[in-house]
Order: structure tokens, then sequence, then C-alpha cells
């Protein structure tokens, strides 16, 4: 089947065959024509089987054909989980509809950058919002725009938004959509929240299965090495030196570990990037624009950001933990292996990880094969140190008012004073008292200790009261 038998417009098709795509894959071939009609969808479909164009060419299509009005409405809505998976939809979407005439806008939105442009970009209203939940609800709340005559709105990877916690604010966004509308959810995986989110989101939808659930991709090949405590660095160096990897897309399960393992990549002459959460949206393009463009040879992720990482020809995925999730290993290695590329997914397991790894066997339900690799003695890393945080600085200690140290805290042992010197002729004290010998006592004046305003004696009687001196 190609593309013309799918009822495109041939400004569609010309941007497809442009784009390299003669043949659509199995998800594209049940999904557009779902869409078209104008029915609601639920897909199962492995990341990398080409099901952004899936939806992003029939809802082109049906937008075409309709007038344009001042100022430009939402029509479409499309939300991501993550910032690098919104920004290659837009991509998408660009990509595809630039033979479009009138010309349809669209743009894309998400948190870790400044609002005011977006908001600045958004007057005059655009045609295809892409955006991830919470920047949305941000744009809503400056009464930046309105999302009260969306026609179609697609969840992409709803597995993982629910897993990040969106579902209070995807629900909080139904709540402003119209009730009219097409509701299109695509999600590798399918768990008893999604089906719950389902039963009550879809009206009357088509499934589409393109593969079994939870499964991985035929032409990824896949192997586990099991390591002694403390070598995955060392295995992982060995085995991108050896074999000559490049463009190598590793997972960590921390983003401290993330950072320290990039510095030991880094150190061994492999060039390395992180890219998580915690780096700003810049430093996390540009880390996936020198991977891209193989100035980068290893990328060291954390599972939310990898999401958007979609790169045609990407050979190998390394898990250098293994997901807590048994699901997210069917994502993790699904950014290798796309639009029928071959690819690699290694994972490196320490003993006591065996039972995660048995988990991820049954959840995909095939043994993976394991490598052998005998690690070179003389590459002296220990895993221990991706895992210790450095120290902390001391706290800087309070002065006083002449720039003194203060007084220690409460419950810190104090230094012991120093006695006082004596004076030379002799007299006086360590307490410095002066004319008072050393080693002796003042002697005790009478009645010492007592009041001396109060002095003891006998007191008379009172009188009574009423009576005259």
């Amino acid at each position: 089947m190609s593309f013309s038998a799918l009822n495109l417009d041939p400004k569609l098709l010309q941007a497809v065959t442009e784009a390299g795509y003669t043949t659509p894959t199995p998800i594209q071939q049940q999904a557009i024509p779902a869409v078209l009609s104008g029915r609601d969808l639920m897909a199962a479909a492995q990341t990398g089987t080409g099901k952004t164009a899936s939806f992003v060419l029939p809802i082109l299509q049906q937008l075409m054909s309709q007038p344009v009005s001042q100022p430009r409405p939402v029509r479409a809505l499309i939300l991501t989980p993550t910032r690098e998976l919104a920004a290659q939809v837009s991509e998408q979407v660009a990509k595809y509809s630039q033979y479009l005439q009138p010309k349809l806008k669209h743009l894309v939105v998400f948190g870790g950058v400044s609002i005011n442009p977006q908001m600045m970009a958004l007057r005059g209203g655009v045609d295809i919002l892409t955006a991830t939940p919470g920047r949305l609800l941000d744009l809503i709340g400056q009464n930046a725009l309105k999302i009260n005559q969306v026609q179609t709105l697609v969840l992409d990877e709803a597995d993982r938004m629910l897993d990040m916690g969106f579902i209070h604010d995807i629900k909080k966004i139904l709540a402003l959509l119209p009730k009219q509308r097409q509701n299109l959810l695509f999600s590798a995986t399918f768990s008893d929240d999604i089906k719950q989110l389902t039963s009550k989101l879809l009206h009357n939808p088509q499934s589409i299965s393109v593969a079994p659930q939870n499964s991985t991709a035929e032409k990824v090949e896949q192997q586990v090495y099991q390591v002694a405590k403390g070598q995955k660095s060392a295995t992982l160096i060995q085995l991108i030196a050896q074999n000559d990897w490049k463009q190598v897309l590793v997972f960590m399960a921390t983003k401290h570990e993330a950072n320290r393992l990039t510095d030991k990549l880094n150190e061994a002459g492999i060039s390395a990037a992180a890219i998580h959460g915690n780096k700003s949206q810049n430093a996390r393009t540009a880390a996936l624009a020198g991977f891209k463009s193989n100035e980068i040879r290893v990328l060291v992720a954390s599972d939310v950001a990898a999401r958007g990482i979609d790169i045609a020809q990407l050979p190998y995925v390394v898990n250098f933990t293994l997901p807590r999730s048994a699901a997210d290993y069917v994502h993790r290695i699904g950014r290798t292996g796309r639009a029928g590329m071959t690819g690699l997914a290694v994972s490196l397991v320490y003993p006591d990880e065996v039972s995660q790894l048995k988990q991820v066997e049954k959840l995909i339900g095939m043994k993976i094969p394991q490598g052998s690799i005998k690690v070179d003695p003389t590459l002296q890393l220990n895993d221990k140190e991706l895992t210790q945080r450095p120290p902390r600085p001391p706290r800087p200690q309070p002065k006083g008012p002449a720039g003194e140290r203060a007084t220690p805290r409460q419950g810190a042992p104090r230094p012991p004073r120093k006695p006082a010197a004596a004076k030379a002729d002799g007299q006086g004290t360590p307490s410095g008292r002066p004319g008072q010998p050393q080693g002796q006592r003042r002697p005790q004046a009478s009645g010492q200790g007592q009041n001396p305003a109060r002095p003891q004696q006998n007191r008379p009687a009172r009188k009574p009261q009423g009576t005259s001196a």
C-alpha cells in the first residue's frame, strides 16, 4: 500500500515524499482512515512505528478544508508528557504542512522556558497547539488562550503522562474542552489506569493494535551482560571502545548518576553529555542537537527526558540500570529500531538485579540472550563513585559585631580559658585581683554571704494594728 491509497491531499503527499517515506507503516495504514472518518481512536503502537504521522497527517487534511477565521481558535490540541516529545511533534507538523494553502498556524509550548514569548506568539490565535499539560494550564490561567473550540484532542504517550502524575492536569483540561470533539489516544502500553481513562474519555472508539501489548520491536536485538559489582562503568566504556559504537543512548536511574557517568565517559576520551530534568531547556536542546550531528558520541539520559528523542537511525541503547517498571523497558529500547531500521539494546545487570531482569523477560515474553565480555583490568573504575554525592561545603560561621566569630552554638564544647599572667612583683592572682598574694584566699568579712542592707539583729516585735506609739 502507498500513501496515495489513504485519500490524502496531493500537497500532503508531496511533503511525505520529500520526507523520504513511500509506504505507510501498519499503524498509519489503520489510523489515518479512522481519524479521517471522525471516530474516536485508541491505538496501541510501539515507540518508533510512525504513530506521530498517523495523527498529524489526517488532522492537517481535516483543517485545510475548513475556512480560516480571525482570530484563529485552537482547533487541534496535542498533549505530550515531555518538552522533547512536544518539540518533535511540532517538527512533524511543520514538515507535513509546508505546502498547504492557506497556511495553518501551529505552535508548541512547554515549561522550562519563559512564558512571555509564548504568550506573544499566541496573539492572533493558532490552529494547532502542541503542549505539555502544565504549561497549557499556565497559559490558560494567564488568559492567553481558550480551548473551548477544540475539534480534535490527541493524547500522545498517554501511559507516560499518567506515570508522571499528569492525571489531575488532564482532568482540568478535559473540563475546559467542548463536549463534542474527536479524541485520539496513543500509547505503547495499556495499564489499568489507561483503561480507566479511556472509558471516560473515548466514545465508541475504534481500537487499533499493531503489536501485542507491552511487546518490543522485532528488529531490535537485545543482549544482557551480567557484570561484577562496581564494574558497569568499565564494562560500558570497553563496549563502546572495542565495538566503535557511535550515537549511544544510555539510561540512568537518577539525574546525579547521569552527571557522574557523563564525567567518567569524558575522562575516558568518549564525548558525552547528560540530559535530564535539572538541565535547562537550552542545555537539553544543545545536547540533543550535538548527539544528532555526531558531535556527541554518548547521550546519558533519564527516562522522562528521553521520551522525545527521535533519531531515525539510532543504533544503540544501553540500560545502565534496569527501570523500576518493567513496562518502561519497552519504551527505552523503543528509541532504537525505529521506522523499520535495526538496533541493539544492551542491559548491564548486577547479580542482585537478576530479579528485575526476570520481570522484564516475563513482560516481553522472551528470554534475553546473554553476552560475555572480559573487563580490562587497567580500567580502574568503580561504580560507587556514581552514587556518592560530593561533600557539602562547610556552613559559614556567623560573625560578631566587631568581625569576631560569634559564640559557638549551644552544645558545642568551649575552648579552655587561659589563666591571666601574674604581676611582676608577685602580687595579684590569676583572676587579676590586686594586692592579693597568689595561692591565698581572701578572708571573708563577718556576715559575708548575707545581705548587708538587712543586718541580722534582734528586731522589736510588731505592735498590733490600731495601737499608737
